[in-house]
């Protein structure tokens, strides 16, 4: 007697897969989500604004689960081009999360949703988006929230390797201190919560198996500040010869800065079986990690 035939294991649709996160979670897949078969999606598969197409391919696919990552992520490049922004982190995110509208849909989102005059916030603290950035992401999280199956992951700066090798705060940093000769000031009093971006893949893998919905915020267990970072990270690059020297975003020439976007992560830390680490600790735990 045949025995019926295995069914083949749910798609899960990635977009951004060539960014700093999407690229994580790709890799993570296997080790913490392994009943999915990931379909990694980059530009090179369709442009996610010509809506016919990403139609036509969710028809096909016919995904159980999708993970939205691709946006534009650049606070200067999302003030260029304001039309774009909101075309593609509101516009994008509204038309997959309706063709999601029956299954799992997780969208990421920013700290930059917050005005940086108190940091700590937590999933319930108001926002107040002080740039375009965080004004698109904050729509989106409204659109994306009224689907009570669908889950927002707020995250801040995320370290690690990307593949065009630019995407990271790290490499961002890096890249700025090779070009700026002998000396580079770094804020004392603009705060983030930093950690790697694989220990976000695989806290957002363990959000999606537990069915989680809602905002959560993924981010580092330890508030620290550009200079703090930078002294952690500078030692890790030999050959960055720029001295790092402290300096203050309050004389920032450009348009005003969120000075503390910390996170209060207890919500996720409660959900996740491994708590998100505290940035210094993982740098020292890890020393060998590229970053």
């Amino acid at each position: 007697m045949n025995s019926a035939p295995t069914p083949p294991p749910p798609v899960a649709w990635i977009t951004g897969a060539r960014g700093l996160i999407g690229n994580y979670l790709v890799q993570a897949a296997p080790r913490f989500a392994p009943r999915w078969r990931v379909r990694a999606l980059a530009r090179a598969d369709f442009d996610l604004l010509d809506y016919a197409a990403v139609r036509r391919a969710f028809a096909a696919d016919r995904p159980r689960l999708v993970i939205h990552c691709a946006a534009i992520t650049v606070v200067s490049e999302a003030q260029k081009n304001p039309g774009l922004a909101r075309r593609v982190n509101v516009g994008v995110t509204e038309s997959l999360a309706a063709l999601a509208a029956d299954i799992p849909f997780v969208f990421f989102s920013t700290d930059l949703v917050f005005d940086g005059r108190h940091g700590g916030y937590s999933e319930t603290a108001a926002a107040g988006p002080l740039h375009l950035y965080g004004e698109t992401k904050l729509a989106a999280e409204a659109i994306v929230l009224k689907n009570p199956r669908h889950l927002v992951v707020r995250t801040s700066l995320n370290a690690g390797v990307s593949p065009s090798g630019g995407r990271a705060f790290n490499e961002q940093l890096r890249r700025s201190l090779a070009a700026a000769g002998p000396g580079m000031k770094l804020f004392t009093d603009e705060f983030r919560c930093p950690l790697p971006a694989a220990g976000t893949a695989r806290a957002v893998w363990e959000l999606v198996e537990k069915q989680c919905a809602g905002i959560y915020h993924v981010a580092g267990a330890e508030k620290l500040s550009r200079w703090q970072i930078g002294r952690l990270l500078v030692p890790r690059w030999p050959e960055i010869k720029t001295r790092i020297e402290s300096g203050s975003a309050r004389d920032f020439p450009g348009p005003p800065r969120a000075l503390d976007t910390s996170l209060d992560i207890s919500k996720a830390q409660k959900v996740l079986s491994t708590p998100l680490p505290g940035f210094s600790d993982w740098l020292a735990a890890n020393p060998s990690e590229p970053v």
